[in-house]
């Protein structure tokens, strides 16, 4: 049986079996619109996605975030200034707040004190008057200060009542309110870890980064000198560079000096994920196009390999904030870092140094609190940064 098709006639207009309709791609793709969103969206947007759904890292996320936003108002939000003393609540232990008396709402309140003195262990005592109802003040008038060192102002977001005392976190042996001072003492222990990194980033990246590109000698080198560095305990590390800043430099130098020092003595594991990672995009064909197109090292580093895996590079910094924030603790716990006038919470905490100090007014050690806090958050933070960088897995 022949099953071949005739042959057209002689002349016969030949028969089309090809659709000469416009090609319209989306209906060969028909994608729904959720797919649609999905693959034409930006890397930025997908690594959103992918970090949104890590509710623990969005939370810590947010956490940092109002802290961040705390210390550029952190004479407002203190109820007392940074220097006020409290001579007659010299270690007042922390008011409660309560919000209702005899079953009646009467809003945010404290009972107000009153000291006695034991005199067989010359500790304060002090005793709650409970007819004496303070309610606290919001958005009022209190101590005066210098906003950022420039401006006058006396608005605070809560004040004690008239006549009254307000210390939620108690006061040190000066009488200071120990709130206020940890408000105050988080624009420096904050922000010393990020400008740390800062110092820390650019010189990983240029250090790691040339060893990664070029090799040879200086890959060699710098291998080296990373592992004399990191061999070398770091408190003693510590130690020896704080001890060579003099003692006569003003606060703000201080400041600098440890934040350099912290930079210095972080650099290295940054500098070898960055030597590893350009070890391995070197070798791409969009770097060899680079070359042969007459680009530089550098402009080649910095354009094309490094925003290969900046997104890691952000997550890496994240977990590396947290040590520095530790070490300036430790500097300033132990003497050798930050000195007064500067307050952070490492040099609160050495309120709480003795032993007995911490047996009578545990409520000293309480700076340590949001050190943990931040320090878990970072980690927390790094943690979803680091999952979300790659939003394919």
């Amino acid at each position: 049986m022949n099953t071949q098709s005739p042959l057209p006639a002689p002349g016969a207009p030949l028969q089309h079996y090809v659709s000469i309709a416009p090609f319209d791609l989306q209906s060969v793709e028909a994608m729904t619109p959720e797919q649609s969103k999905v693959f034409q969206a930006s890397q930025l947007r997908l690594m959103w996605w992918k970090f949104r759904k890590h509710r623990l890292a969005l939370i810590s996320g947010i956490f940092l975030a109002v802290l961040y936003f705390g210390i550029l108002i952190s004479e407002f939000l203190a109820p007392y200034n940074l220097h006020t003393r409290n001579m007659d609540y010299i270690y007042s232990p922390p008011q409660q707040v309560h919000l209702f008396r005899n079953g009646e709402f009467v809003g945010p309140f404290v009972y107000g004190r009153q000291m006695k003195l034991d005199m067989d262990t010359l500790k304060r005592n002090y005793i709650e008057n409970q007819d004496d109802v303070q309610r606290l003040r919001f958005f009022c008038k209190g101590d005066s200060y210098q906003f950022w060192g420039l401006i006058e102002g006396d608005r605070h977001f809560v004040c004690p009542a008239e006549n009254g005392q307000l210390f939620l976190a108690g006061t040190d042996r000066l009488g200071r309110d120990v709130l206020s001072r940890m408000i105050y003492g988080a624009r420096i222990s904050l922000t010393i870890g990020l400008v740390g990194i800062s110092f820390s980033f650019l010189l990983g990246i240029f250090i790691g980064g040339l060893a990664g590109y070029h090799g040879g000698i200086f890959d060699l080198v710098v291998q080296r000198i990373i592992e004399v560095l990191q061999s070398i305990p770091s408190i003693p590390l510590w130690l020896a560079l704080a001890a060579i800043m003099p003692i006569t430099w003003s606060p703000i130098l201080i400041y600098f000096g440890i934040t350099v020092i912290l930079g210095l003595l972080d650099w290295t594991g940054l500098a070898r994920a960055v030597r590893s990672k350009l070890l391995a995009l070197r070798e791409e064909d969009y770097v060899l196009a680079a070359q042969l197109m007459g680009a530089g090292s550098s402009r080649i580093i910095r354009r094309h390999l490094i925003p290969g895996f900046m997104s890691h590079l952000i997550a890496t910094a994240t977990l590396s904030i947290p040590g520095m924030i530790l070490g300036e603790t430790a500097l300033s716990f132990l003497g050798l870092g930050l000195r007064a006038p500067i307050t952070s919470w490492g040099i609160l905490l050495t309120e709480a140094r003795s032993v007995s100090v911490i047996a009578f007014y545990p409520w000293l050690l309480l700076p340590m609190l949001p050190v943990i806090l931040v320090i878990m958050a970072f980690n927390f933070l790094g943690d979803g940064l680091r999952d979300a960088a790659d939003p394919y897995k």
